[in-house]
């Protein structure tokens, strides 16, 4: 799998010194190099890159205006690469994949190249699912009708493996593993790891069409469980029941919710 890549930076010596670091990776292609946002945005939309770097801080349109620029046609991923850490947070908010700091650190470049090859497995594997079925659909309507729910699943639904979550002014990369509860006051989620408890402005609704219900249940209105955390099931007074979990917490699971968390708990 190639990635088709643009560098977008307005210092010549940034664009050098970051193809170098991008030479062990075979699977990269840099398709065009671009001096500033306007010429980005031309680029992007003739070349249709899998992936841009992009410069924040740049003459006339900045970082921020190539992705509003985009706002029309189908983005490719993002990575910010800049020289001040104070536009991390708009970063991230554009939907940046990353943010990597001048000078570009490799350790942390092949991180972020990682997750650019998860993102772009499993949108190309839901773009050759929908392909599928709309072949079947043409040739052969009756299998079409018989395709199970499962195929339009890995079509629709991509889980998080990490969440940003902005917190007391700074940006926290939580991974979803270590996510042990989700508990809602509002439109906030509090969201609780082994060792942390951090804010997040989001519906529990919305909240959870991010993550994987195989592992992720709501066990009460406004609780949010990570089943694999799971060490014991207390049973409690009408019909209610307590779940342990490996940090030693306690949380009630409703009567409403019993059954569902019954087929993932044993």
């Amino acid at each position: 799998m190639t990635i088709r890549t643009i560098l977008v930076d307005d210092e010549s010596l940034a664009i050098q010194g970051l193809q170098l670091r991008l030479e062990p990776h075979e699977d990269v292609e840099i398709v065009e190099t671009c001096t500033n946002g306007r010429e980005a945005i031309r680029a992007i939309k003739t070349q249709k890159p899998d992936l841009v770097f992009l410069d924040i801080q740049m003459p006339g349109f900045d970082g921020f205006s190539v992705v509003s620029g985009l706002a029309e046609v189908e983005p490719p991923l993002f990575v910010f690469v800049t020289a001040y850490s104070d536009h991390a947070l708009k970063g991230f908010e554009a939907g940046a994949v990353d943010y990597l700091m001048k000078p570009v650190d490799t350790d942390r470049l092949a991180d972020t190249l990682e997750r650019v090859r998860q993102r772009l497995a499993e949108k190309r594997a839901a773009e050759e699912v929908v392909q599928l079925k709309e072949v079947i659909a043409e040739h052969a309507p009756e299998a079409h009708e018989a395709l199970p729910d499962s195929a339009e699943q890995m079509a629709s639904n991509r889980y998080e493996k990490l969440i940003n979550i902005k917190d007391r002014g700074q940006i926290f990369r939580v991974d979803v593993d270590t996510i042990e509860r989700i508990d809602a006051a509002g439109d906030y989620m509090c969201i609780h790891t082994g060792d942390n408890t951090l804010i997040l402005r989001e519906t529990m609704k919305d909240l959870e069409r991010r993550l994987d219900p195989r592992r992720f249940q709501r066990i009460h209105r406004s609780t949010i469980v990570n089943l694999d955390l799971v060490k014991q099931v207390k049973p409690h007074t009408n019909g209610e029941c307590f779940l342990v979990l490996d940090s030693g917490a306690r949380v009630k699971v409703s009567r409403s919710y019993r059954d569902v968390v019954a087929r993932f708990v044993h």
